[in-house]
């Protein structure tokens, strides 16, 4: 097995010239050693295979849905392979079928490569085409074993080949802004705004929406609830501070400060877009937890959410909303289902424009741009490759949830080829919302179910049935100390006063399932969260990822976990709870609720992985830097491809942080471009 490449090595063996040049390769490393590790195969291509001929269907477990192949066989050779990836999501699995049926057909088995950011659905799909060989008497066994499958040590590779020659289209324009998400949308709308002609490219076939929580600081919405409730003021220099002390100084405090001054500017005006349409509403979120019980991390008022007027409404979302104050200006271009290549420079390392594909002819567009071009591609949450060498802790962590970001590392790629430099450290955000069955351990090859309750601090115990840490923690604390665990993998225990303690324990952030303090909506009732994960045939309980026992031997017998030890933990923690104070992990007061009212409930916990959050790194006008610290003159970022903000771990008791910060960024990259 090969070993894996820090990052730090990584910068050391190339070097930002060598990165400018497109050059990110190492010596002695093949074709085949850059490309995405195939799955093993004993099927070999040729005539020699024998085969009974005829068509053959398989289907296999894929990220969102079976994913089936069809394959066609003569004696001596496969003629025809489908392969029906319908229900995978469509921007990424989805697109992937094609790839992979022509791979196959060329290949005459299953010896290929991996379809870069579609490794699950990749996987399904050559499981199914193992059966159909399998069925038509030949031999394939897919090799899923993560063990056996080697982190790829130049995930980077060499930029594409490309030139300006190589493009059946030319487009003209002052700036570009690729990807259209939460830090796009805030870019576009300000290059509009300001007459900027921009093109804006998105590899989906539609925009994203923004998120639903905004984290800033001096807002209008937050100085009036100030006045009722001043106790949620918020220091600026020991917020910045506490969010430098979460990466562990592994930060740019000046990028954090950037955040905090203009953070409250960026709220007031995307608030007023959403508000001037009649179509949203805003509310900051009041609310810092249990203020007679102070918890052991501090929270931050900081999050402001848009919620529409008449929830009805199911076709509206914010990005329409956007597109409608865009269209008021006639200066800008959105192209879809394009995607960002690579980027173009001048001889003095200026980038000048881009190389983007169109993904559903396959041609290539260069855009030049003028004034600059913004990168807001997102992050490489779905490039397995990129995790295995910068995060493997993070896929032993996971389970695979059909629900997060859809970035696949390309702008950061085209970042580094075009002379970035890349955080030293490297993080995810991520959340304790990833159910697998009683039978199932963590793992991102591990098919899982959306968990949304699993946030709530209840009762929490490893494999063995024992307690391990304060459950009251931050998200990421509680998962780090899953990682210490067997499988890390978790149980999360509750019982029939769930509604009841999960109001008293005031949760901070998106997992609250109760009104703020001042009325605010939360992103989740308990009650419509409770019918999900209880109710009906679709429930978590119906398909086995909740159990549901009258004692607590039979929920540590259903949930595959000692059940003696469950009893001695579960009575000594009720010890505890009794007496208000936890002696062995610190849990707030009001967060020490005991497992005394049956029903009992348990569900096998791990992570759910929303981002990464490492990127390339930018100055304060949120222009990409090189590792020396010079501007890269016409480059610009924001988002969960850029870095400098985050390492370590996500601060999500500053509420919103993640799209406050790639918003806030966004639209300062774009006035800076516009010469504001």
């Amino acid at each position: 097995m090969s070993s894996q490449i820090s990052r730090k090595d990584f910068l050391k063996g190339l070097g930002a010239a060598a990165v400018a040049a497109g050059l990110g390769t190492y010596a002695g490393c093949s074709e085949k050693q850059r490309s995405a590790a195939p799955a093993a195969s004993a099927a070999s291509a040729g005539t020699a295979a024998k085969y009974k001929p005829g068509t053959y269907t398989a289907s296999a477990k894929g990220i969102a849905s079976d994913v089936t192949v069809t394959m066609t066989f003569d004696e001596t050779s496969i003629t025809d392979v489908k392969v029906d990836a319908s229900g995978e999501t469509p921007d990424i699995g989805g697109k992937a079928a094609d790839t992979l049926a022509q791979s196959i057909l060329d290949a005459q088995g299953i010896d290929i490569d991996m379809v870069s950011g579609a490794t699950v659905t990749s996987t399904a799909a050559l499981k199914a085409a193992a059966d159909c060989i399998q069925q038509a008497g030949g031999t394939a066994v897919v090799n899923t074993s993560s063990n056996e499958k080697p982190a790829n040590e130049d995930w980077l590779g060499e930029a594409p080949d490309l030139s300006e020659a190589d493009c059946s289209e030319t487009i003209e324009t002052e700036a570009v802004v690729a990807g259209l998400g939460t830090g796009g949308w805030a870019a576009a709308m300000t290059l509009a705004e300001n007459n900027v002609k921009t093109v804006v490219i998105e590899m989906g076939e539609k925009p994203s929406n923004i998120k639903e929580d905004i984290a800033a600081i001096n807002s209008k919405y937050q100085t009036e609830g100030l006045k009722e409730f001043p106790q949620l003021a918020i220091d600026k220099v020991e917020i910045v501070n506490e969010i430098a002390r979460y990466g562990s100084g592994y930060v740019d405090y000046d990028l954090i400060r950037t955040w905090a001054d203009n953070s409250g500017e960026l709220v007031d005006w995307v608030g007023g877009i959403l508000e001037d349409s009649g179509k949203y509403f805003v509310q900051w979120e009041a609310g810092a937890g249990d203020a007679s019980d102070p918890s052991r991390y501090k929270a931050f008022a900081t999050s402001h959410s848009p919620h529409k007027v008449d929830d009805s409404d199911k076709e509206l979302t914010t990005s329409k909303v956007f597109t409608e104050y865009v269209e008021q200006f006639n200066d800008v271009d959105f192209r879809f289902s394009t995607k960002l290549v690579r980027l173009l420079q001048d001889d003095s390392g200026k980038v000048t424009g881009l190389i983007a594909q169109d993904q559903n002819d396959q041609h290539y567009i260069c855009i030049k741009a003028s004034k600059g071009v913004i990168v807001s591609t997102g992050s490489y949450c779905t490039n397995t490759e990129m995790l295995k060498a910068l995060q493997p802790e993070t896929l032993k962590m996971k389970t695979n949830v059909p629900i997060g970001s859809k970035g696949d590392g390309s702008g950061i790629k085209a970042m580094l080829w075009a002379g970035a430099n890349m955080d030293c450290t490297h993080e995810s955000m991520m959340f304790n919302r990833g159910a697998v069955l009683p039978t199932e351990t963590a793992g991102y090859e591990t098919n899982g179910a959306w968990f949304w309750f699993g946030e709530q601090p209840f009762l929490k115990v490893n494999l063995n049935g024992d307690r391990f840490a304060n459950e009251a923690a931050p998200y990421e604390f509680m998962l780090h100390s899953m990682y210490m665990q067997q499988n890390h993998t978790y149980c999360t225990i509750w019982d029939s006063n769930a509604k009841q303690y999960s109001e008293q324990f005031q949760a901070v952030g998106c997992y609250r399932l109760f009104p703020w303090d001042n009325g605010a909506i939360p992103n989740h009732y308990f009650d419509s969260t409770w019918s999900d994960m209880m109710e009906g045939e679709n429930s978590l309980l119906a398909k086995g990822y909740v159990v549901q026992a009258d004692t607590i031997e039979e929920l540590g017998e259903k949930l595959n976990i000692p059940a003696d030890e469950l009893v001695k933990t579960v009575e000594h923690y009720n010890e505890l709870c009794a007496n208000g104070e936890d002696t062995d992990y610190g849990k707030d007061k009001h967060k020490l609720t005991p497992i005394d009212q049956g029903p009992f409930y348990g569900a096998r916990t791990c992570a759910w992985h929303l981002t990464t959050m490492d990127g390339c790194r930018i100055n304060t006008n949120m222009q990409v830097i090189r590792e020396d610290g010079t501007a890269i003159e016409g480059l610009y970022a924001t988002g969960d491809c850029t870095g400098g903000f985050f390492a370590n771990n996500y601060p999500n008791l500053v509420v919103g942080l993640a799209c406050g910060r790639t918003m806030t960024f966004g639209r300062r990259a774009a006035k800076v471009i516009a010469g504001k």
